[in-house]
């Protein structure tokens, strides 16, 4: 978790993120606008490994149409908004709505041990890698007070309501 968004000259690519987490569900529905124009639809599946540390699960993608993501997002769903700021390793999720203020951080490698011996950058305030709460699927479903609670026991503190 970082305390503040990127410096705009680090970052290389951003896009803004729709995520939408389909009822009853391990699915996300996503809608992404990057900053060339393009449009990225797609439907994702991440099943957790059960296993502590930066260890990734497994993940699903599948690419759609326009007309296939339409009709996805009429099911019922617990809508994420972000933008998401490139600086590689990182990828960086900057949060709107009852989630804004809220900066993660997240790693991408080809390999477990390329994951094992990342070390976080300076600008890291906490590693909530292992704490499911801040996993998408979590966050959709969580109020602005859970969250100023779940940032409060690691020392940091919200502004808002």
């Amino acid at each position: 978790m970082l305390a503040n968004p990127p410096a705009p000259s680090s970052v290389t690519v951003s896009r803004v993120i729709t995520d939408r987490y389909l009822l009853g569900t391990r699915l996300r529905l996503r809608r992404a606008e990057l900053s060339d124009g393009r449009r990225e639809l797609k439907l994702t599946q991440k099943v957790p490994v059960p296993q502590p540390g930066a260890v990734q699960g497994l993940i699903t993608n599948t690419y759609l149409s326009p007309a296939e993501y339409d009709v996805l997002a009429s099911l019922p769903a617990g809508v994420l908004s972000k933008t998401r700021f490139s600086i590689p390793p990182l990828g960086v999720d900057v949060f709107d709505g009852h989630l804004q203020g809220l900066v993660l951080a997240e790693a991408e490698f080809t390999t477990d041990e390329e994951a094992q011996s990342f070390t976080p950058p300076a600008e890291c305030v906490a590693e909530v890698t292992d704490d499911a709460r801040f996993t998408g699927g979590h966050l959709v479903r969580t109020s602005r007070q859970e969250l100023r609670s779940w940032l409060a026991e690691y020392g940091i503190h919200a502004e808002g309501s």
